[in-house]
Formats: C-alpha cells, sequence, structure tokens
C-alpha cells in the first residue's frame, strides 16, 4: 500500500520570514523544502512533493511554501481534493509581529492568476484581504519577530489573531526556541480552522486571548438598511479615529435599495467586497434563510461598541421609510458595488 505523503503548508505576507520560518521547519523535522506557486504556474508542486519524498525511503514529509499572493482556499483545496496521495497536516500562517496591523488594512491588489489570467482585474485581490484569510483558515499561526514587543503589544496582537482565529493554534516564535512538534492538530480538519466571525455566528466563539482594546461583537437587526446611511457608519469607523478601527466584518446584509436579496458582507480595513448570497423569494417553505435582517460580526481595535451598533441602527430604515416601501427605497443613494443576480 502506498504511503501518503505528509504536507504542511507554509503561507504569510513577509516573503523573508515565511521563507526563513519554512526552511527551519523542514530542516528540523528532516523534510523536503518545495517552493510552491499559483496552482496554474506550478502544476506540479504536489508531484514533485510525492515524487521527491517517495524517492527518500526515510523521507515522507513535504513543506510547500506559498507566497501571499494564493489564496488559502485554493492552496486547501488543491491538496486536500487535488486527488494526490498527500495529507495536508497544517496550514502554518507565519505572521510578522511588527507589520500586522498594516497588513491587514493594506490596499494593495494583488494579482493571484496564472499565466492566463495576468492583468485581469477579477483576478485581483486586496493585500488586506487574502492575509486576514490566511489567519482565518490557518490550523496554526505563528507570530515572529515579536521579541522586541512589550508585554501590552504583544497580548493585544495574540488577542487580535485568536479572535480572527479562534480555532488556530497560536505561537510565538524566538531565535532560541526550536519549531513546534510536528502535527498540531494531528491532520488538517476544516471544521478546526472557522473563521472567528463564523464562530461568533454560530455561538462557538473562544479565543484563547483577551485584550481589553481588542472588540468583537455580533449586531443584528431586523430592519433593511439605508445604503448611503450604512457606507457612511462603516467608513468612517473602517478610518482610524477616536471612536476605534474597525479591522473586520462579515456576515449578512440586506439593503433597501436591493430588496429581496440576502447580500454576504465580507469587509477586511478598507477593502470591502458585496455579493448577494441568495435570493429570498427562491426559498422553498423548507429552507431557512441565510438571516433575518442584518446578521454581522465586527472586529475592531479600540471600537466602542455600544456606539457603533446605536449608529448602525441609525443606519436602519426610519418607521417612515419602511412603510414607505420599494418604490421609494429605490430612489436612496447606494454607492456599494452593483451586481447581477441573474444567475443567482
Amino acid at each position: 500500500m502506498r504511503m501518503k505523503t505528509e504536507v504542511t503548508a507554509v503561507v504569510g505576507a513577509c516573503g523573508p520570514e515565511r521563507h526563513r520560518y519554512a526552511r527551519w521547519l523542514a530542516r528540523y523535522w528532516d523534510a523536503e523544502l518545495i517552493a510552491a506557486r499559483h496552482p496554474d504556474q506550478d502544476c506540479s508542486a504536489l508531484e514533485r512533493a510525492v515524487r521527491v519524498s517517495h524517492g527518500h525511503a526515510a523521507r515522507r514529509a513535504v513543506v510547500l511554501e506559498y507566497p501571499v499572493q494564493v489564496p488559502a482556499l485554493e492552496i486547501i483545496g488543491e491538496i486536500v481534493d487535488g486527488g494526490a496521495p498527500v495529507e495536508l497536516t497544517d496550514l502554518i500562517c507565519v505572521v510578522d509581529a511588527p507589520h500586522l496591523i498594516a497588513d491587514l488594512t493594506s490596499t494593495e491588489r494583488l494579482d493571484t492568476a496564472g499565466p492566463g489570467g495576468q492583468g485581469d482585474p477579477a483576478a485581483r485581490l486586496c493585500r488586506g484581504e487574502l492575509v486576514v484569510t490566511q489567519i482565518e483558515y490557518a490550523s496554526a499561526v505563528v507570530l515572529v519577530n515579536a521579541e522586541h514587543l512589550g508585554s501590552q503589544e504583544l497580548n493585544l496582537l495574540l488577542s487580535l489573531i485568536s479572535h480572527l482565529a479562534p480555532k488556530a493554534q497560536l505561537d510565538v516564535a524566538t531565535s532560541s526556541a526550536g519549531p513546534p512538534a510536528r502535527r498540531w492538530l494531528g491532520g488538517f480538519r476544516k471544521e478546526q480552522t472557522q473563521a472567528g466571525w463564523l464562530s461568533l455566528l454560530n455561538d462557538d466563539f473562544h479565543p484563547r486571548f483577551e485584550d481589553p482594546d481588542v472588540v468583537s461583537f455580533r449586531y443584528e437587526q431586523l430592519r433593511p438598511m439605508h445604503p448611503g446611511r450604512f457606507s457612511d457608519v462603516i467608513s468612517r469607523f473602517t478610518a482610524s479615529c477616536d471612536d476605534g478601527m474597525l479591522l473586520r466584518s462579515a456576515g449578512f446584509v440586506h439593503l433597501a435599495t436591493r430588496p429581496h436579496v440576502t447580500a454576504h458582507w465580507d469587509q477586511v480595513g478598507a477593502h470591502l467586497s458585496l455579493a448577494p448570497a441568495c435570493l429570498d423569494h427562491e426559498l422553498s417553505a423548507d429552507d431557512e434563510p441565510l438571516a433575518l435582517g442584518q446578521d454581522l460580526v465586527l472586529m475592531g481595535l479600540g471600537v466602542d461598541a455600544d456606539r457603533l451598533a446605536e449608529e448602525l441602527d441609525g443606519a436602519a430604515l426610519t418607521d417612515r421609510e419602511l412603510t414607505a416601501g420599494p418604490m421609494e427605497w429605490a430612489t436612496y443613494p447606494d454607492p456599494f458595488p452593483g451586481w447581477s443576480t441573474a444567475d443567482q
């Protein structure tokens, strides 16, 4: 029976730190280190991993290092569902401590496509979006270059990471410490890499670290949102201000200008994605709606949760607006990107 090759995927926004840690792991675990690229650019990465490991009787482990441009879900899909005789043991995200906040709030657009998609705007993702999903889908997050941080700053970063990825293992790497023992989770399992916002929506949110400046809360509102006022509130709180800074929010929203559509809300720093999740009228009697009204999780630094919730309430339709109906709602200013629901 052919043995499976154990694969540890290493991701991270900082190339030198990511590569240094991946090389360290490979040497410590006596594994082969392979620099993987986007699947379209390097479809043989897993084949090389299997061939190399099976060519060495003592080596059945491979460390695959991916650049930040490769989305975390593509990495998981390539390894878990790719059909190769491999087992994903961990997805490790290497976080450069001094640059974490800057990475999360970065608006730089990175090309995530293979050769055929070069220059395609649809294939360019925000750096902050890529970084946050690497953290949220990681089975383990390693914080590097934290030696010179004060205890309060370190605790804040650990708290922020554990709010983003409460089910991930957390490790602070130091120059004197060796890499962690292999198989943190004993085999990668998707249910153990649930993003913090989804855990909070599912009432299963238990971050390992807490800091008074790191705030996460769930916001629910049955009334549709006035898109203009809603956009104003979010824009104000995503900018660093006296009311704190909203770093991450996700969930489901209903905009008055787009009635009968449940939209998936996905915000990281100044980047916002809003996409139709389902058409409410297509739900059968046995189907449960994704959300009634607004069901959002909001995470930030120094954010006054009560103040933000109060302002969001002010963005919901008033009694007069609610009774005016969809004909009037269609006239409201809607600054959010347009989308088609034809294929939904």
